[in-house]
């Protein structure tokens, strides 16, 4: 069997996903990496475990059903790891005994491989007096570069690239510092940053009024000043807080802004739309997401992810008969949900909050990949309605299979500890859903309270075959590609886009490609703002999605992007142009910078 048509998936497969102790190779072939993780799975079953891992088995086989890469790497071998992929920490308390510990936390995390997300806002702003003991606080970027040496150092140890999000709140007094935080090419390298931005923010940018940067009075010495109700990061109701300054919306925004347009950082979160489709809106307050932002998660929230390779189920490629098996599909999806679900019981956690957080609401992320190959391979172009219809119809038969299935096991395994079926049914997420399914949840439960998010799968689509990335366009149909090694340093592979390989197979002319075959740095910003949007009411977590935007593409057409992105209903938007600060530090196709959230070496799966 050779399922390797590929160089570089070998090589992935062997450093990354083989299980191996030393010298002693125990996955002969990726057949046995896949038999070994259908045994896994299966033996959490309370019966018929080789039923279930022969399904198991035959959904990974061929690079079908793709778990994300921690699951891959861990389950079966015996090792105490963790096989989700990320996690957001906890709340930060703001004194010095509280931030330690966090900062411990997020190391034994990272230690075990796990991506972490946190949310500085806790954290006085710096120059403001402490109401207990008096001292000065240095604010919340000086807190994170300690973050940023904890991950520095535990890389020098040779373990995981653990990527970290660092998020803050629009109407934290220390904003602006950390909008400009990533200015200097050398300062956070590990973190993606991302400002929270409340729907009050944009109304005000809209509005152009001035918008007050906050603190909860609580933790403030000192008298006076303007008090306003907020709900703060971890708390539970709104609390007096005091005006420290007030800035022009406008002028912040544009800051955020011009930050992202010149060093890609930072991205933005739609906070409040996260947490008004949160399914668990009635007990959760969302201020964080996983690295690559297609998770949002609360305190101590781990997601565990699995996508669809949709490239396996396209019928006739390439001729007008050329249609998706749309029965494999739900076959795939439904194996899908009971494989993650199982992954659950299985896992180690590095913390036991993360462990009763993972079995309280049985969070899953199970989404697509290979999406711009298989519409190319039917002949439609990623910039138009007919492929944004089939890719949200592909999403729509995912959701309601995985709900429908998550629905069964419910039904033979209990519903998720966490779950209010009122309160969940009440939900803006769930209101959406089709009446068939609310009926099914409101009679038998649901197992899992979300199950659709779609994720950068890099690492993991290039093990198989180099399929395109989650939902974005084809990145190029022939480039070379730097990857690190264990020993630190650099192969070269020739990467082959697998439609494209296809085309040449059956004979036709690679000189003259049909216009479908069009690359992400071809396609207009708003051509990816218009796919994401096209999926994002059938994703009941987010998607992690890179908008391309060209070196030369004008600042103000760009800043009204976010914008679009806000109004198109998405839940939060990272976009990327090639620029020198970025540019110095990631090296990729042809020393074209990859993305800056998730390129292979820093990846958390």
């Amino acid at each position: 069997m050779h399922h390797f048509e590929a160089e570089i998936s070998r090589f992935i497969w062997d450093t990354k996903y083989r299980h191996r102790n030393g010298e002693q190779v125990f996955d002969k072939s990726v057949e046995d990496s896949w038999r070994r993780v259908a045994n896994a799975l299966a033996g959490v079953e309370p019966a018929d475990r080789n039923l279930w891992a022969q399904r198991f088995y035959r959904n990974l086989e061929g690079f079908r059903f793709l778990p994300g890469g921690r699951i891959l790497a861990g389950a079966g071998t015996g090792h105490q790891v963790t096989l989700f992929n990320c996690f957001v920490m906890g709340v930060i308390e703001d004194s010095m005994d509280a931030i330690f510990d966090q900062l411990k936390e997020a190391a034994l995390t990272m230690q075990q491989g796990g991506g972490i997300g946190c949310d500085f806002s806790t954290l006085r702003p710096a120059g403001s007096r402490a109401h207990k003991t008096g001292t000065i606080a240095s604010g919340p970027v000086s807190f994170m570069r300690i973050w940023d040496s904890m991950c520095a150092t535990l890389l020098s140890t040779g373990s995981r690239r653990g990527a970290m999000m660092a998020t803050l709140r629009c109407d934290h007094p220390d904003i602006e510092r950390f909008v400009a935080a990533k200015k200097d090419p050398r300062e956070l390298r590990h973190f993606n940053v991302s400002v929270q931005v409340s729907d009050d923010f944009m109304a005000a940018v809209d509005a152009d009024r001035d918008w007050p940067l906050v603190f909860p009075e609580q933790q403030l010495e000192g008298e006076g000043g303007e008090l306003l109700p907020r709900r703060w990061t971890g708390e539970l109701a709104a609390v007096p807080c005091r005006v420290l300054k007030r800035v022009r919306a406008r002028e912040l925004w544009h800051k955020i802004m011009r930050a992202t347009y010149d060093y890609a950082e930072p991205g933005v979160l739609f906070v409040d739309r996260i947490n008004q489709h949160n399914n668990l809106h009635y007990r959760e307050q969302i201020t964080a997401t996983n690295p690559c932002g297609e998770i949002p998660l609360p305190p101590y929230g781990a997601c565990n992810l699995g996508s669809v390779n949709l490239t396996r189920f396209v019928r006739e490629p390439f001729t007008e008969h050329a249609d998706l098996d749309w029965p494999g599909i739900r076959d795939c999806v439904g194996l899908g949900v009971r494989m993650l679900d199982n992954v659950i019981d299985l896992s180690r956690y590095p913390l036991p909050a993360q462990a009763e957080q993972a079995r309280g609401s049985r969070r899953l992320g199970l989404g697509i990949t290979g999406l711009a190959d298989v519409l190319i391979m039917l002949d439609l172009n990623y910039d138009s309605e007919a492929a944004r219809t089939l890719a949200w119809q592909v999403m729509k038969v995912l959701r309601d299979t995985a709900y429908g299935t998550s629905i069964e096991l419910a039904a033979e395994k209990g519903s998720f500890p966490f779950f209010e079926r009122e309160a969940y049914l009440d939900g803006a997420h769930a209101r959406a859903l089709p009446e068939m399914l609310r009926e099914g949840i409101a009679a038998k439960g649901l197992r899992n309270s979300h199950l659709v998010a779609i994720a950068p799968t890099g690492t993991i689509s290039l093990l198989a075959n180099g399929v395109s990335s989650g939902v974005e366009p084809v990145f190029d149909f022939q480039h070379r590609r730097r990857v690190l090694t264990p020993n630190s340093d650099y192969r070269e592979f020739d990467i082959t886009d697998p439609a494209y390989r296809l085309w040449c197979e059956l004979g036709n002319d690679p000189e003259t490609l049909p216009e479908t075959f069009i690359s992400a740095r071809k396609l207009s910003p708003g051509a990816h703002l218009e796919m994401e949007a096209a999926l994002q009411p059938y994703v009941d977590n987010a998607i992690s999605k890179t908008v391309n935007i060209p070196e030369d593409y004008p600042f103000e057409d760009f800043e009204s992007l976010y914008r679009e992105a806000f109004e198109l209903g998405l839940k939060g938007c990272t976009t990327f142009r090639p620029n020198p600060v970025t540019q110095a530090v990631l090296i990729g196709a042809d020393d074209i910078p990859a993305s800056h959230c998730c390129d292979i070496e820093r990846e958390g799966e």
